[in-house]
């Protein structure tokens, strides 16, 4: 659909027509008709007749147009709300590791320490990539700015191109490292940019309060495990033709000698990673708050010159996130005010009566987890689905925790279903190494891998945390 006055006028109508339908027992007009309107905004972001942060704006002020929340009220919720403070200074640690070639020279450091064979340098990597993602809340930033260049780099190193001999190397590195970085991008909350998203809506609708610390104890043992699963997984089912490239290594090597010495900025920049990392891992003893931490770790990098206050101004996916998730946030949480998902949770159970808990779980899941096939990006699903579905599996019994979390996770992990599903795999797709039914197999069979790994060690892994 290429005319965007179209689709702006199917968001309307689509708004209008829950709006004027009869409003069903149990819940309160004003819910309703600003349930019209958050349906109506979360089909633009889909359909984008405008940028999401235009979308929020006008939907912001016709909800407080036609009296359903107070200004005060609605600007509060959105911006006075630490989570989205936390995403908006996250941002900035993305533009430290890129501006300082510190995130480059992790990745050839880890290429030379152990990059000898095509699964080694495959799990070099993805430890790179897990070094990197708990301060970078954009997988397309990890991607694109970082590990993109540095895995194409690599692959025609080894004398692997797209085409004839995109099998040597570049096919398995290009679907390995894109899969990994599903991985890293749900075991951090910082680490994609819907993760804090969810956790607002968790404790909006359950009252479940999943903090950085939580969500890094809760993710790291499944995490390790689906690190170590899924590029082994591919080397087998999808094997490069090279095995042993100590030639590799050389070359990771002779990158860095051009790199020269750890200038002042990277420095810097790894000591302020390296206190921010461990105040957010040790905020469960010290009570001090995520977003604060955030705060201070870009405090220092301008203190220090690491990035300046222009690169903050210029980096527009950081204020972009900031306007529209903050709106929507706010908009979900005087939607939350309102009962709507406590009502929702209550007539969407009705169904589930007298069907064991697990089994209602593992089919929410399941089924929030493949419709990603129908998205085009992590965060309109999240938008869209994850409130209402998590109220769907705790209704049926599912414990809070579990059904919140279990869905924050598959959020990332489903990425690797299409080569749309995500930005990040739109730009690894592009580089021609990997054809599109070969993605769909790949990336459908890494799902299932990471399904067993998540829905089976996970919650045995929460239990013993103590977390359901």
């Amino acid at each position: 659909m290429s005319s965007k006055p179209l689709r702006g006028c199917i968001c309307i109508v689509a708004a209008a027509i829950l709006w004027w339908i009869p409003v069903p027992a149990g819940v309160k007009p004003e819910a309703w008709h600003l349930f019209a309107l958050f349906a109506g905004t979360i089909l633009g972001f889909i359909l984008q007749p405008l940028p999401n942060g235009a979308v929020v704006i006008l939907s912001m002020v016709v909800a407080v147009g036609v009296g359903l929340v107070g200004l005060t009220d609605l600007l509060t919720a959105s911006w006075a709300n630490p989570t989205i403070w936390l995403i908006l200074t996250a941002f900035t640690f993305s533009i430290g590791f890129v501006k300082s070639g510190l995130g480059k020279r992790i990745a050839y450091w880890m290429t030379r320490a152990i990059g000898d064979s095509t699964l080694k340098l495959s799990y070099a990597l993805s430890i790179a990539d897990l070094i990197l993602s708990p301060a970078t809340p954009s997988n397309t930033a990890r991607e694109a700015g970082i590990l993109f260049p540095i895995v194409k780099s690599l692959s025609s190193a080894l004398g692997s191109e797209p085409g004839p001999t995109s099998r040597k190397a570049g096919s398995f590195l290009f679907m390995s490292m894109f899969c990994a970085d599903c991985v890293t991008s749900a075991m951090f909350m910082t680490s994609m940019v819907s993760n804090p998203l969810m956790a607002q809506l968790a404790f909006k609708t359950l009252k479940v309060n999943i903090d950085w610390g939580i969500w890094f104890e809760a993710t790291i043992v499944p995490g390790l495990v689906s690190l170590v699963a899924v590029p082994l997984f591919l080397y087998y089912f999808y094997p490069p033709e090279l095995k042993s490239i100590p030639q590799i290594k050389v070359h990771a090597a002779e990158e860095l000698a051009k790199m020269g010495p750890l200038t002042i900025r990277e420095k810097f920049m790894f000591a302020i990673f390296v206190l921010t990392l461990g105040l957010w891992s040790t905020s469960i003893y010290t009570n001090l708050d995520a977003t604060f931490i955030a705060m201070l770790g870009m405090a220092l990098m301008l203190m220090t010159s690491v990035i300046t206050w222009r690169d903050v101004l210029e980096e527009k996916a950081a204020w972009d996130s900031f306007i529209w998730l903050g709106g929507i946030i706010g908009l979900a949480g005087i939607l939350a005010k309102y009962g709507f998902f406590g009502w929702f949770a209550s007539i969407a159970a009705a169904p589930l009566a007298g069907m064991p808990w697990p089994v209602t779980w593992i089919l929410v899941v399941l089924i929030y987890f493949y419709a990603h096939y129908g998205f085009a990006g992590l965060t309109p699903r999240v938008v869209l689905l994850y409130a209402a579905f998590v109220t769907i599996a705790a209704a049926a019994g599912t414990p809070p925790f579990l059904a919140a979390f279990a869905l924050a996770v598959a959020s990332s992990l489903s990425a690797t279903v299409t080569n749309y599903s995500c930005a990040g795999a739109a730009i690894f797709y592009q580089a021609g190494y990997v054809d599109q039914l070969t993605w769909y197999k790949q990336g459908f069979l890494v799902t299932v891998v990471n399904l067993v790994v998540w829905l089976g060690v996970g919650p045995l892994w929460w239990k013993v945390l103590g977390l359901w």
